[in-house]
């Protein structure tokens, strides 16, 4: 079997409006930023799917294209995979060093990797008849905890969402915010709502700014209702400050990470409770299992992507054993589409497993073309 083509699609799906921020806030703007959706051809007539990050340069995904095509996916080393498709210093079979190894011991950093490897695991799910979560270990659940999402909302909106959110079965949510924002205010318009045993994961994207600024918020809403976590509250670089926040043990704290060595300084520097972990899927199950051998629970983060790469989430969160914190696969309730037949299928604040082969999720090519930017 070998990859005779890849077709590329270039597409822009907005925001729906209310979903993401309110008017006052403006714009969520990185839903006009294009995404690429990718299908590797076979000679034996399968093919998989993959999507790319947000911004990834087109001639990115061409390079990458024509690297894969006369390939067979069979024989492609899953943990050689990063190597596989990268410049052809970083080839095994092509380095002049004897230490190849080393090119992958942070991740891959090539720019629209992580649309092909989902793509290759979909394709030999396919040929297999496997879910994709098999080719990373297999999963140890079958449903993965989910939490809904909102950005920067005023407490109106915040508890209109708040109302949706528990029609939909869900027992957490995940917010933006900044600390000169009425913080309190909304998290108490979405307590009125949920009830107070109703998590919030608090994520200021660093804008808390301050450790006394950020000990202060969180004695004010954690005396309220439930505050499950602060993500990223303060200067990520100082891990001085996390310390000394866990030490004071008034709500949990996380980092939202994607690099193993940032993992490691982390857990070495006993910073966080939680973990946000990021990577192509391979990648996220090593950083998962690098947390797991420290003792910290994580969950899969998100950057509100479409339906191809929120299944590849799923699948990966499925193996990760130390995978149970509500994740974010927020896609189909922040985006006018996801670009998939059937999408996540959520059941009482968990994300269903897919046990179909491949990524279990097929390409809605009337969406497509509705949003395909030409």
């Amino acid at each position: 079997m070998k990859i005779t083509s890849v077709d590329i699609w270039t597409v822009v799906v907005p925001t729906i409006p209310g979903r993401v921020h309110s008017a006052c806030y403006g714009p969520a703007g990185w839903d006009e930023v294009p995404k690429h959706i990718i299908r590797l051809h076979t000679d034996e007539g399968l093919f998989g799917l993959g999507e790319t990050g947000r911004g990834v340069p087109l001639d990115a995904v061409q390079q990458m294209a024509a690297r894969v095509e006369g390939l067979d996916p069979r024989e492609m080393v899953l943990q050689h995979l990063p190597a596989l498709l990268g410049t052809l210093d970083e080839r095994p079979e092509q380095s002049v060093l004897d230490r190849w190894w080393e090119f992958a011991a942070a991740g891959p950093r090539i720019p629209g990797y992580e649309a092909f490897e989902m793509a290759v695991i979909d394709l030999l799910g396919k040929y297999y008849d496997r879910p994709a979560h098999w080719f990373l270990g297999g999963a140890v659940r079958k449903r993965v905890p989910a939490d809904y999402w909102i950005g920067h909302q005023t407490p109106e909106d915040a508890a209109k969402n708040a109302r949706l959110a528990v029609e939909r079965g869900f027992k957490g949510m995940k917010m933006k915010c900044t600390g000169d924002e009425p913080l309190v205010e909304r998290c108490e318009a979405i307590w009125e709502v949920a009830g107070r045993d109703f998590e919030l994961t608090i994520d200021p994207n660093q804008r808390f700014w301050r450790l006394n600024e950020a000990v202060e918020m969180a004695r004010e809403l954690a005396k309220r209702g439930k505050v499950k976590v602060f993500e990223d509250p303060m200067a990520k670089w100082n891990l001085d400050w996390y310390r000394m926040f866990r030490q004071h043990g008034i709500v949990p704290v996380a980092l939202h990470l994607g690099s193993p060595t940032d993992i490691i300084s982390a857990i070495k520097a006993e910073a966080v409770d939680y973990l946000n972990l990021g990577g192509s899927m391979i990648q996220f199950t090593r950083n998962a299992a690098m947390a797991h051998a420290a003792g910290i629970p994580c969950w899969h983060g998100s950057g509100n992507d479409l339906g191809i790469m929120e299944f590849s989430y799923l699948h990966a969160a499925a193996a990760a054993r130390n995978c149970i914190l509500g994740s974010d696969f927020v896609g189909s309730w922040t985006r006018e589409d996801d670009l998939v037949v059937e999408g996540i299928q959520f059941e009482d604040g968990y994300a269903i497993v897919p046990d179909k082969p491949g990524l279990g999720c097929e390409l809605d090519m009337d969406a497509l073309e509705k949003y395909r930017i030409r």
